[in-house]
């Protein structure tokens, strides 16, 4: 059997209209969230002490170590930049004032955006925006591609490189677990300062513009992660412009828009990539010889 160039445009026309209604069907529409009503932390670093006790609940909930309370009063850390990692979905660092040169402390870890370009860049849906706030991960669906490390704004998701059988992309979970309880995430339950404040969203917007108001000298008139990439759960008071703190500089707009609606209606399922497959079967036995069909037969 042999295959003219038209009858073969014929072939890969037939297969990417099949491709293209496969993807149609399986477009995953973003659920709609009110990220008014999810819930979020105020994190004041004005009032922060850097005890890191957040640090320690965080990874005793989450079973990272076995290290007891007192090994975390060590402020040695705050001589270098840390970052969260596998093994620690927080940490504590130190910056500076430079009106006064006082030092503050800062809680970092996942920010839980609103629109969140992990997700977006996850070919396979292993993270999502829940109702209640959290962006989770379904360990089960991760391919490894990493390509959530690369899109997060934040710098977040660590990788466990030192795992190489069932290595997992690894983050703040917003102790998900305990919000279906009834509780309040590990970190803030633990905050002897009430640096760490738990609320929805708006709720916290609020108490934010507020401490603005009533303390305006001590607060710089400004709410971090109110708007950046389209508002995030983790929000931010501070002495300072946030050019001196590690938060970045970034735009209002969300990132992924277009990303996830793409991504997401391509890789559902993995129903267009078997599709593919199956045309190009089609095309290569389509082109067979007779002499190959033959042997075959």
């Amino acid at each position: 059997m042999t295959v003219d160039r038209r009858e073969f445009l014929k072939i890969a026309g037939a297969g990417s209209a099949f491709l293209l209604a496969g993807e149609a069907r399986a477009t995953d529409e973003p659920q709609a969230i009110d990220c008014g009503q999810t819930y979020g932390v105020l994190v004041d670093t004005v009032v922060c002490i850097g005890c890191r006790k957040c640090e320690w609940a965080c990874n005793t909930e989450h079973k990272l170590t076995d290290l007891p309370l007192p090994s975390y009063e060590d402020k040695s850390v705050f001589q270098r930049h840390r970052r969260p990692e596998h093994n620690a979905y927080t940490v504590v660092n130190r910056f500076f004032d430079p009106n006064t040169t006082k030092p503050y402390s800062i809680k970092v870890q996942c920010m839980h955006c609103n629109h969140p370009a992990c997700a977006s860049a996850c070919i396979v849906g292993a993270l999502r925006k829940e109702k209640q706030g959290p962006v989770s991960y379904d360990a089960w669906k991760c391919i490894g591609c990493r390509y959530c490390m690369v899109a997060c704004p934040f710098q977040v998701p660590a990788y466990e490189y030192k795992e190489p059988l069932k290595p997992q992309v690894r983050k703040c979970t917003f102790c998900a677990h305990r919000l279906e309880e009834g509780k309040k995430p590990a970190c803030v339950s633990i905050c002897p300062n009430e640096a760490l404040t738990f609320g929805t969203r708006q709720e916290l917007m609020d108490m934010a513009h507020g401490r603005i108001t009533a303390s305006p000298e001590k607060y710089n008139n400004y709410v971090y992660g109110e708007s950046e990439v389209g508002g995030t759960s983790w929000m931010y008071l501070a002495p300072t412009t946030f050019d001196q703190t590690e938060l970045p500089k970034l735009p209002d707009e969300p990132i992924p828009p277009i990303t996830e609606t793409i991504q997401h209606g391509i890789f559902k399922s993995f129903i267009p990539p078997l599709a593919l497959y199956g045309i190009l079967g089609l095309i290569m036995h389509s082109l067979k010889g007779p002499e190959q069909e033959e042997i075959n037969v």
